[in-house]
């Protein structure tokens, strides 16, 4: 493996990854962007028009962990290329179909979201396999910026597409991206040559021990105040603070650039330091501090809720890239794909369910309280992070 991770290749099939990855985030996380065209287009109520920004999601939750089994048994390349190039297709007939049902587009819609799932699951193992311990943070760093980028992408061009063109026929573009990535992957992005097998090593199931679990609940419990900021921000901003909305999500959108950022900086940390989580938890003991700090703003100084925010959207998502390679390492490559499908099934059941319930408690008890609630989830995950038991990878 040595000669295939200090190829200059690598770079090349890190550059494809996050595309492929960004190209299947602007279809899965940007239907919500829609969300206005859709109620004028189809008569939707909000509720109706829930169930649109879900299907995708739905569909990629159901089958994350399949597809990182047939990663394991068949390799990145196939499930990448194969999923990718389903997914354009699908997301394609959604945008060319004439004259579709609520039934056939809600079908559809999650048909793409689950073959979408293939590059969520398969990506980060690529990835891993191509490069070395040494630079691996670095670049699964990289890798988690694709999320904020086809989401910022599809902020972009949907919906200013959709007034042009209809708002289903502006789903074309992450259809066409998905398809050039699939030709892209099966091009250019091999799968990396895998480790070879030590002699009477196990290839049982790494879940034997409660080492993988605490990850997997650090991790799910670190997107809580990840989540608390990105879904409540603009709120605040505009309710509570008095800004525009103009104004306030340009502030959120800086500080997203600014937390995609810190994703690769902290995988650059990780690499220096020969961890990943003791990064990781002391990003955490961070994120809950920053909830605690703007609790305290809300309840006594608004410019500090404010600076609160800015911080808290950079160091809340600081730890994403580090969780999936730890993650990655710990299962070792025959598990990997699962362990990582697991990993973002665990984490995207948190980030749907955050909203809702924090929510409600903000509604019932204002911003100081829910956001001292949400730094529970932190605090729980600076306990849960097994920094003592970090084994050293075993590829």
């Amino acid at each position: 493996m040595p000669t295939t991770t200090a190829s200059r290749r690598r770079w090349v099939v890190l550059a494809i990854g996050v595309l492929a990855q960004t190209s299947a985030c602007s279809f899965v996380y940007g239907v919500p962007f829609l969300v206005p065209g859709l109620r004028d287009a189809l008569g939707l109520s909000l509720a109706a028009a829930g169930t649109y920004v879900a299907a995708p999601t739905t569909g990629l939750l159901l089958t994350l962990i399949a597809w990182g089994a047939v990663a394991d048994r068949f390799g990145e390349r196939r499930v990448m290329a194969s999923g990718l190039l389903l997914a354009g297709l699908v997301v394609g007939t959604v945008a060319l179909l004439p004259h579709p049902g609520h039934a056939a587009v809600l079908g559809l819609l999650a048909l793409g979201g689950a073959a979408s799932a293939s590059v969520f699951a398969a990506s980060g193992r690529m990835i891993m396999g191509w490069f070395p311990r040494t630079e691996r943070g670095l670049a699964m760093g990289i890798r988690q910026t694709a999320q904020p980028l086809g989401v910022a992408l599809a902020g972009l061009v949907l919906p200013s597409l959709a007034e042009r063109i209809g708002t289903i026929d502006a789903l074309i573009v992450p259809a066409v991206l998905c398809v050039v990535s699939a030709l892209l992957v099966a091009a250019f992005a091999p799968d990396p040559e895998r480790p070879p097998r030590a002699e009477g090593a196990r290839e049982g199931s790494p879940y034997g021990t409660p080492l993988l679990w605490r990850v997997h609940a650090a991790s799910a419990l670190l997107v809580v105040p990840q989540f608390a900021i990105s879904a409540f921000a603009t709120e605040y901003l505009v309710r509570q603070q008095g800004w525009s909305a103009a104004g306030a999500g340009a502030f959120v959108a800086a500080i997203q650039i600014a937390g995609a950022l810190s994703r690769i900086g902290s995988g650059v940390w990780s690499d220096r330091v020969g961890s990943r989580l003791r990064p990781m938890r002391q990003i955490a003991v961070g994120a809950a501090l920053v909830l605690l700090v703007f609790a305290l703003g809300d309840a006594v100084a608004p410019w500090l809720a404010v600076a609160a925010l800015a911080v808290g959207g950079i160091v809340t998502v600081a730890d994403n890239g580090l969780a999936f390679t730890a993650v990655a390492e710990i299962a070792g490559a025959t598990w990997s794909g699962r362990a990582l499908g697991i990993q973002n099934t665990g984490q995207n059941v948190v980030s749907s369910l955050t909203p809702v319930a924090l929510g409600a408690v903000v509604g019932a008890a204002g911003y100081a309280l829910g956001f001292v609630v949400a730094a529970a989830a932190p605090l729980a995950a600076i306990a849960l992070t097994p920094v003592r038991d970090e084994p050293e990878p075993s590829w």
